[in-house]
Order: structure tokens, then C-alpha cells, then sequence
């Protein structure tokens, strides 16, 4: 049986609300991973669904739900993230495309307002983006029950394993009802979301759009050999070389403060975003990267994954990452949706073993940029 070929989202079968809705949001036609997986997600079938960051995964999933919730009576769906920055995201989308169709989604988070969610849940909101720590304080608190749950979703599920919440995930599939449909978005697919998988969904459609460790095919690579301080005069040289937005990754909180401070002290207009910092200052941030009132967004890896900032000119891995799947996720922030991008990293001799990791990971050596510059 030929499967039948989807060339724009007139093919997916979705309603006219919904046609108006994603054509007033941007989106000129289906990604690979929303072409394949709306039509089962629509169906009601349980999906597992790999791609690669900057694919459109979560439209993937948004658009099928809001489909199938449409007309209902909430909160009917579930959708677990693993950080504050992407359920936000998620909820932004739901903005976009559901009110059409008359669906809602509310945010709960950590870090938030907690009787500001408990009386938006009181609205019976028909979709609950959260993380997974405060749908428990919730949960135990009596102000949400999961066994009204149709439709509950994992996204970035390797994120959210790497971040130690197997246990608090566990608790929720406990509460959750048994007849409901599951789908799971990931960027890599490593034994232990296997497992979960596994033991989660029922006779899943699996798609799987490109294998794991594959960065994005517009993104250009550059290595860079340097010495530990003479990462900062390279990092200063490469954004006075290319004046787009950059995303600089740092590995730890405090260094991401210390550049943020010596950047603003150029006179650049730059931003900082870590898990120190409050909910306020973390969306301030983030918007206002998205909206270019800054330049450049120096952050640690909550930034890696799922983060929908379009137009990055420039990646900069001022430190590697210990995990080579998040230097997938890092690159993948630039040259989203068939854009173009670049991605500097910078390798000391001490992080010779992460970048062994990378190319291993990648099946290919990390090509040299043209002009390195190894001070000390």
C-alpha cells in the first residue's frame, strides 16, 4: 500500500478553521515530521515521533490535538515539557492555531504563580502544558485530575529523561487513564526513552525523519582550537567578524553572567537566560532576542532544546557540551525550518574528550573555521 504523498496542509485533511489558522501563522506547507505524523495523530493512534531539532515537532502535534479537541469539554490533554521556556513555547502555538477552533491551553510551570494556576484551572482549560514537578504540586493539592485526560504528550522526551524526571513521569502515568492516546516527540531516541515508550504507548506509529546525531543541513560548522582565555578575545573576534543575532552556549551559570556582563560592557546589546535566573528575567530574555532588542543571548543548555527563535545567524559553543546529543540540540537553534546558519565551537585542550564524543555521535570530523586563532 503506497502512502499518499502530502504536499500542503490541504492534503492533511484539516478543517477549513484550521487551514485559515496555520496559513495566518506562517506555515507555507507540512515539515517532513508534520506530514507524516499529523494524519495518525488525527486518527487517534499513539505516535512516537524522532526528528531532529528546528523541524516543526511541535505543530507535529499541536495541530492534530486541537483537531481532535475541538467542540469538547477540558481539561482533556496533557502535554509535559521539560523546561519553563518550552511549555511556554508550546502554549504560544496553541495560541496561534487553537483559538479557531475554540481550544485553550493554560500553562502550569514551576517558578510561576501558584494561585494564579489554580484559578486558571478552575476555567477548565481543554489543554495543560506543564512540567512535570508542578503538575504533581497539583496533583496533590486536588486541583487537577488526570484521569479526564484523553490525549497526553511528551516532548523532548530525552530532554526530559536527561533531567532526572522518570520518577515524577512515572507518578503521572499512574494517574493517567488507560484508554487515551500518547505521543512522544524526541530528538534522539536512546535506550531509556525506548523504554518509556515501550511501556507507554500502545502499537505506536513510529516516524523517524533523521537519524540520531544528525545536525541540520543548512547548519555550517567551524571548529576553533584555542586555550582557555583565549576563548573570550575569539568569542569577541568572531561577533565583531559577523554582525547577525548569535547564541553564545556556555556550560555553566556563572560564566554565562560573567560574559553577558564583559559583552554589555562592549556596548553590545546582550541577554543573559540560566536556571538561576526568575521567570521574569527569563522571558524578558527570551523575547527580547526574538524581537532583536538584543543581539546576543548567552545561555546554558536550558536553551538547547525546543526553543523556536527564528532567524539565528550564529551558534557559539564557547564551552563543549558534556553530552554530544545536546551539541545536536545547540546547533540545531540555528538554520531552523530549511534556513541557513553558522555554528562556531571552541575546543580547548581539556575538552578534547567532548569533541571525540561530537564526532563520534556525528560519524564525521567537525571541519576547521578558515582563520583560528590560539591565544593564551
Amino acid at each position: 500500500m503506497t502512502t499518499p504523498t502530502i504536499q500542503s496542509f490541504h492534503d492533511l485533511g484539516l478543517s477549513a478553521a484550521m487551514l485559515q489558522a496555520v496559513t495566518k501563522a506562517g506555515y507555507a506547507e507540512p515539515t517532513a515530521i508534520q506530514a507524516r505524523a499529523i494524519p495518525p495523530a488525527m486518527a487517534g493512534k499513539d505516535v512516537i515521533g524522532c526528528a531532529q531539532t528546528g523541524t516543526g515537532k511541535t505543530a507535529a502535534f499541536t495541530i492534530p490535538m486541537i483537531e481532535r479537541l475541538a467542540g469538547g469539554e477540558g481539561p482533556r490533554a496533557l502535554i509535559l515539557a521539560p523546561t519553563r521556556e518550552l511549555a511556554m513555547q508550546i502554549q504560544k502555538t496553541f495560541e496561534l492555531l487553537g483559538k479557531a477552533r475554540g481550544v485553550y491551553a493554560t500553562l502550569i510551570v514551576g517558578g510561576a504563580d501558584m494561585a494564579q494556576q489554580e484559578r486558571a484551572l478552575r476555567q477548565r482549560p481543554d489543554v495543560l502544558v506543564a512540567t512535570p514537578g508542578r503538575v504533581l504540586d497539583h496533583m496533590w493539592r486536588g486541583n487537577i485530575n488526570l484521569l479526564a485526560v484523553q490525549i497526553f504528550v511528551l516532548d523532548e522526551g530525552d530532554r526530559l529523561l536527561d533531567m532526572g524526571f522518570a520518577p515524577q513521569i512515572n507518578q503521572i502515568l499512574d494517574a493517567l487513564p488507560e484508554e487515551r492516546q500518547t505521543m512522544l516527540f524526541s530528538a534522539t531516541m536512546p535506550s531509556d526513552v525506548a523504554a518509556l515508550a515501550k511501556a507507554s504507548l500502545n502499537h505506536p506509529v513510529r516516524i523517524e525523519i533523521a537519524p540520531s546525531g544528525t545536525v541540520a543541513a543548512k547548519a555550517e560548522q567551524h571548529l576553533f582550537h584555542t586555550s582557555r582565555d583565549g576563548k573570550t578575545l575569539l568569542l569577541r573576534r568572531l561577533l565583531k567578524e559577523e554582525p547577525g543575532s548569535t547564541l553564545v552556549f556556555t556550560r555553566t551559570k556563572s560564566r554565562a553572567d560573567r560574559l553577558g556582563k564583559l559583552l554589555q560592557a562592549d556596548g553590545l546589546p546582550v541577554a543573559v537566560l540560566h536556571g538561576d535566573r526568575t521567570m521574569g528575567q527569563r522571558r524578558e530574555a527570551l523575547e527580547g532576542f526574538k524581537r532583536g532588542r538584543y543581539r546576543v543571548l548567552v545561555a546554558t543548555d536550558i536553551m538547547a532544546r525546543g526553543i523556536h527563535v527564528t532567524g539565528i545567524a550564529h551558534v557559539i559553543n564557547y564551552d563543549l557540551p558534556n553530552s554530544p546529543e545536546d551539541y545536536v540540540h545547540r546547533i540545531g537553534r540555528t538554520a531552523r525550518i530549511e534556513a541557513t546558519g553558522r555554528a562556531s565551537s571552541f575546543v580547548t585542550p581539556e575538552e578534547k574528550g567532548q569533541l571525540h564524543a561530537i564526532e563520534q555521535l556525528l560519524g564525521t570530523r567537525v571541519p576547521l573555521g578558515k582563520h583560528q586563532l590560539v591565544a593564551g
